[in-house]
Parts: structure tokens; sequence; C-alpha cells
């Protein structure tokens, strides 16, 4: 059982708190009763939100045990830490436990000195005053979340449900992290390097591309180019790929080769296919191209990632 610690400090963002909560506690992993414990605590058991008030159900000593520990966003980020959080955090992050923020969260991990030297992010609206408190932080506000493999970092609001869904990828893989998703009515498309910052367009625009998408996600199988795609939209390469990059942060290929190897993660942890065969069926050209796209974007060659997700 994965121990998940979310440390609420006073004036947490209810909506941060609330979504580490409920997307942990509802995995649901074929043979294992109780994939994630999930700890709300806090310097003190009773803690302000702005709107009402919580009780923590632990104090900070929840930290020593926890395998993951989630700092939520605050209201103040520029606020004071408590020399008793940072020493908590430290221990934790020093016997090797996974820490990630959501939103203005990442202040508190600065202030620990835990970003010092790393890449990290926040919401985009306070990067440059991240940047500016803590020169030693590498902050990029342009992207979802950042993964240092022990520290982590998202922006605001739905960035963090993305974080999350990540964590539960990388410890029970992708079809679990998807039931995950599914369960809490998000799609599971966004990876960390898309834009925060998204230009809404028209509703006619947006709907059509996300039937487009669909069709995409039919058809991955498909030996599918830019002007293929740009046809079943019915609008032009230009256009296609400018409303891509406002709706989702990246380009048309781009987008569809993660959606592959997405579609290869399920089948390598849920079928016993082959990996030549789910490469095709992915809609890989070549069983090389497959191996190469599935290293940059995972991490793991196909047949590592089988063996450390394949379902019974």
């Amino acid at each position: 059982m994965h121990v998940v610690a979310v440390l609420a400090l006073d004036d947490v963002i209810p909506f941060d708190l609330g979504a580490c909560c409920d997307t942990f506690s509802r995995v649901r992993v074929p043979g294992v009763d109780v994939p994630y414990k999930v700890n709300v605590c806090g310097e003190r058991r009773r803690i302000r939100t702005g709107f009402f008030e919580i009780r923590a159900q632990c104090g900070l000593e929840a930290l020593c045990e926890a395998d993951t520990i989630l700092v939520p966003g605050t209201g103040d980020p520029a606020g004071p830490v408590s020399a008793r959080v940072v020493a908590a955090l430290r221990r934790a992050a020093a016997r090797g436990a996974r820490i990630a923020s959501i939103c203005s969260g990442a202040f508190v991990l600065a202030a620990a000195g835990l970003l010092d030297g790393r890449r990290a992010t926040t919401h985009w609206a306070g990067a440059a005053e991240l940047a500016r408190r803590y020169p030693e932080v590498i902050v990029d506000p342009n992207v979802l979340f950042v993964d240092n493999g022990q520290i982590l970092t998202s922006a605001g609001a739905s960035a963090g449900l993305d974080l999350c869904l990540h964590l539960i990828g990388k410890d029970y893989g992708a079809a679990v992290a998807a039931d995950a998703a599914r369960l809490a009515v998000i799609p599971l498309v966004r990876d960390g390097g898309q834009a925060q910052f998204i230009n809404q367009p028209a509703p006619a625009a947006t709907a059509s591309l996300q039937t487009l998408m669909l069709w995409l996600q039919q058809n991955l199988q498909a030996p599918l180019t830019l002007e293929k795609i740009a046809r079943k939209g019915m609008m032009s390469t230009r256009t296609l790929t400018r409303r891509f990059q406002e709706q989702t942060g990246t380009s048309p290929v781009q987008w569809l080769q993660t959606a592959r190897v997405r579609r290869a993660q399920q089948l390598l942890e849920t079928t016993a296919l082959s990996v030549e065969r789910i490469a095709a069926e992915a809609g890989f050209a070549s069983l090389t191209t497959f191996r190469e796209q599935f290293a940059k974007m995972v991490g793991t060659s196909p047949r590592q990632y089988r063996k450390a997700f394949r379902m019974p």
C-alpha cells in the first residue's frame, strides 16, 4: 500500500486539497485492495481555508511515514513558511520520499530549498514572483507540470489533476491512470510539457476539434499525415495547427504520437500481444520508430514497461 500525505497549511486552496484526496482515494487496481492510503496532515489540526475550517487527521509526523507528499497551493503564496514545516519536508526529502506541489505549493517547496537548481513550475500568475523570491529555482511558467523524479511541481487548478494522474500512472501504469481519469470525468491526454495558458476559441471550433480528436483516437492504426487530418477536419493544415496549439498547447502530430504511445501502454498492460503487433495496433510505421518514441515519452522500453505494469 502506497501512503500519501497531503500537507494542508493555513489558507489552503480547497480545490487543490480536495483534488488530491479524491483522485488518489478512488484509484482501483486489480488484485490490490487499497492502492493508496491518503492522510491529510497539517502543522495544526485546525486549518483555515478562507471559506471554512477543516480538521486534519494527522500532524506533521505523517510526513515521516509517507511514500508521497503532496503540497496544495495556498491563497497567500508569499506568506511565511514555518521552520517546522521546512524541517519536516527536508527530512522527508532526505529519506527519499516523493514530494509534489500543486499551484502555489511550489513556494513551500522552494522555501524548504527543495527546488534549488531544479526546473519547476507554478500557476502562471505567480511564476515571476517565484523566480524573484527564489533565484536558484529554474522557473518554467509555460508547462502544466515538471517531473524531476523525486520532486515534482505543477501549475494551478486542473494541472494539479494532471500531475496526480501522472503520479498514478508512474505507480500503477497507464491503464490504472486512465481508469482514475474516467472516475474523475477528465481526459487523460495532457502531458506535462503542454502550455498552461490556452486562448479559448469559439465554441464551434472547440466542438469540431473535439470531434476530430475522437476520430483520431479511433483511427490511431491508420497512416495519418497532417494533410489527411486537416482534410478530415475540413480545414487547412495551417488552421489545424493553429487550433491544436490554441486548444492543447501542442501540434497535431505530437498530440497523435502521444495518443499512440498511450494506446501502446494500455495494450502492453492488458494484453499478451507481441511488441511488434502492439506497435502496429498503435499506428507506428515501424518497430524501431515505436521503440524510439516510447522510450522518449515513457522513459523505458516497451518490454520493460510491460514487465513492470502487466496486469494479472
